[in-house]
């Protein structure tokens, strides 16, 4: 973690700000890669990931989207009413599960809302390095359009098209065609409300499996079947220790209750933060960020639960 001095405000929207941060001192911060995000301490002791959305070649800054998240847990209305220019915040270093796949001859992005944010940096990402891509922005209107001045020449252009819904997403873009053939070697990007990216989902699953992907900023409900879940075992391989782990209480609560700390951020399957590696047993995964090959070795201790009764961890 380090402290980054809150540089400049901009309200992009009536319900969006961005938020440039820097070092106090006018150093680099550490590199990223267009679809990271970074860890924000924000005002009221919460943690928060929010996307870099700025051209990873600028060193020197890290660009934040905020959408004022009127029926959230707190984060976004701290970030919007507690902090000003002049503060400094504690930022982590940045993680990217959402990744610009380079080897793929053309890229669809598809971003709706403050969904911008990892798609705005792909943007610049494949423009440094001249790829071919194409974009559609889904919102309501221009006015609750962010980064609409920064689009602009794109949108000129041709290569960025906004789409305006007024609220009602029949009028919106059409995923259903827009993905209905699918273009060999194009990788397609999405990142949006829960709406949109369930779209996304149906309308493209029968293009090549990891060719399309997803950045999540919000956990879906947990599926009805959890509630029921059986009990299960964790086993901690290099103690031997072997602690149960009841229903509606999950592996990093256990965890914590006997002693153990493990590292945690989001909480929801939605950061990587606790990713922890498993020796034996069948995990139920729950997370929104390993790959199909992670989860051969890995799992989340935030929201995994087990199909087997043990469960080992290398812990």
């Amino acid at each position: 973690m380090q402290k980054l001095l809150v540089r400049e405000i901009v309200q992009q929207t009536a319900e969006i700000k961005s938020f440039e941060l820097v070092h106090p001192e006018g150093r680099e911060l550490a590199p990223f890669t267009a679809g990271a995000h970074v860890d924000v301490h924000v005002p009221g002791g919460l943690c928060r990931q929010y996307s870099l959305c700025n051209d990873p070649r600028q060193r020197r800054r890290y660009l934040l989207g905020v959408l004022n998240v009127r029926d959230g847990r707190g984060g976004s209305a701290a970030m919007h009413s507690r902090v000003a220019v002049g503060d400094m915040l504690e930022v982590s270093a940045p993680r990217n599960h959402f990744p610009v796949c380079h080897q793929a001859r053309r890229h669809l992005l598809i971003a709706g809302g403050i969904g911008i944010t990892p798609i705005l940096a792909m943007v610049h990402e494949l423009r440094n390095v001249g790829a071919s891509f194409a974009m559609h922005f889904c919102t309501r209107s221009p006015a609750q359009t962010p980064f609409l001045r920064e689009l602009a020449p794109l949108i000129d252009a041709g290569i960025v098209r906004c789409h305006y819904d007024g609220g009602d997403c029949a009028k919106g873009l059409d995923v259903r065609a827009l993905l209905r053939v699918p273009m060999e070697g194009t990788h397609v990007y999405c990142c949006g409300p829960a709406g949109l990216m369930t779209a996304v989902a149906e309308a493209g699953a029968h293009w090549p499996q990891g060719s399309v992907h997803f950045e999540h900023f919000k956990a879906d409900a947990p599926p009805a079947t959890l509630a029921d879940d059986s009990d299960f075992v964790i086993q901690l391989a290099r103690s031997g220790v072997e602690l149960p782990v009841p229903k509606g209480k999950s592996i990093v609560h256990v965890l914590r209750e006997a002693g153990f700390n493990p590292e945690t951020s989001c909480e929801s399957g939605l950061c990587g933060t606790c990713k922890t590696r498993y020796l034996e047993g069948a995990p139920e995964h729950h997370d929104y960020v390993l790959s199909t090959q992670e989860r051969a070795e890995y799992l989340m201790v935030c929201c995994a639960r087990s199909k087997s009764l043990v469960l080992v961890l290398d812990l």
